[in-house]
């Protein structure tokens, strides 16, 4: 039986890091998990009651396409509570987590052959989704000048269809502000391409907030998720936000790709939004895990980075130490016993010179694995 040629994306290299690393568990070792971008926490307390009562009140079939609309009208809510956006909860999308959140907005926005601008490095599966669907994927090599984040100048003439960012992004943690936010969108438009905005960390961050793209204009689409800041990478629950006149079109695809994203997750969701102390310690956790990862991280010889303003990564330039990051993730896996992924992931081009580091564990296992990090680099 014949192979389609979209199906010839490339594996996800993390989660082959992720299997070695549970082969070595299965063997008995220790191992310090610094390459998954998952939440150490599972979903709030509140969440799992709510299901509970839920369940016992009734079956959860099916939901309408777009999704509850209680969940749908408190992340409107949100929008107002984290950025004073005014926003129609019936622009608001529940989807199958962020990744059915980009198949609907790739497919809703753009054609067999489309060209879509991203930024490298970036998450590796914008690049596989969009072969799937036979677009075509434009990488923007990114400077540490400009914190490893897409500028206006790095796709002047290039002549695409879309642009998508991320802010704060994977695997770098780095941040748009207004201005440099406001300056894609525009330079964007004037290209006649769609503007795709993936905050799918907003609520993780640091010593400023994230800016959503919702705050320049309502002419773009949104994907976040309840994943990272609700901790709830499981449940396969997020949500879009896009223009009005485009609600119809995402319901139609959304009603015969998905039916509709899991209706106890959803419920799930909405009662995690209301879990504020649980989330809020949570971020407690994150923010000692970033000055230990900062600090330690150099300590041990990894210094060129730029210091992450969201998410829980860094992503460090090693190109001092190695040509073939993906070897030196494997020998510090081997020697160390500290799981870490390499660029390769996140830049076809460039990342065999980086690695990414994950502090999303316990406060606990990243100093563990720090240690080990330093113990290893010292033997080299």
């Amino acid at each position: 039986m014949r192979i389609s040629t979209r199906s010839q994306v490339d594996p996800f290299i993390v989660m082959d890091v992720m299997q070695a690393a549970a082969a070595a568990e299965a063997e008995g070792r220790h191992i310090i998990h610094m390459e998954v971008g998952q939440p150490g926490t599972g979903a709030p307390k509140g969440a799992s009651t709510a299901l509970t009562a839920a369940m016992e009140q009734g079956a959860l079939g099916y939901t309408v396409a777009l999704g509850l609309p209680a969940l749908r009208q408190r992340i409107a809510r949100m929008y107002g509570e984290w950025y004073n956006v005014d926003l129609d909860p019936n622009r608001v999308v529940i989807t199958s987590g962020s990744s059915g959140g980009f198949i609907l907005t790739f497919t809703s926005l753009f054609d067999t052959g489309d060209r879509v601008g991203i930024g490298a490095p970036g998450y590796p599966s914008y690049r596989q989704i969009l072969k799937a669907l036979d677009l075509a994927p434009v990488d923007l090599p990114t400077s540490l000048e400009n914190r490893l984040q897409p500028v206006p100048a790095d796709f002047a003439g290039m002549d695409l269809q879309g642009l998508l960012v991320a802010s704060p992004g994977n695997p770098t943690g780095t941040m748009l502000d207004h201005a440099a936010m406001s300056a894609l969108i525009d330079a964007t438009k004037a290209q006649g391409a769609s503007f795709i905005s993936d905050e799918i960390y907003h609520g993780i961050e640091y010593e400023k907030k994230a800016v959503t793209a919702l705050e320049i204009t309502d002419d773009v689409y949104v994907i976040n998720s309840f994943s990272k800041y609700f901790s709830m990478t499981g449940w396969r629950v997020g949500w879009m936000v896009v223009p009005e006149d485009h609600v119809r079109v995402v319901e139609r695809i959304a009603q015969n790709m998905f039916i509709c994203a899991p209706h106890a997750s959803q419920v799930a969701a909405l009662a995690a939004m209301d879990c504020t102390d649980e989330l809020e310690a949570n971020m407690d956790v994150y923010r000692a895990n970033r000055a230990m990862m900062i600090t330690g991280l150099r300590e041990a010889g990894f210094t060129r980075f730029a210091p992450p303003d969201g998410a829980f990564y860094v992503y460090a330039d090693v190109s001092e130490l190695t040509d073939d990051s993906r070897a030196l993730a494997r020998d510090i896996l081997d020697k160390a016993g500290v799981a870490v992924t390499p660029g390769l992931d996140f830049d076809p081009v460039r990342g065999h010179h980086w690695l990414r580091f994950s502090y999303a564990r316990s406060t606990q296992d990243i100093a563990e694995g720090l240690g080990r990090l330093k113990t290893y680099m010292a033997a080299r």
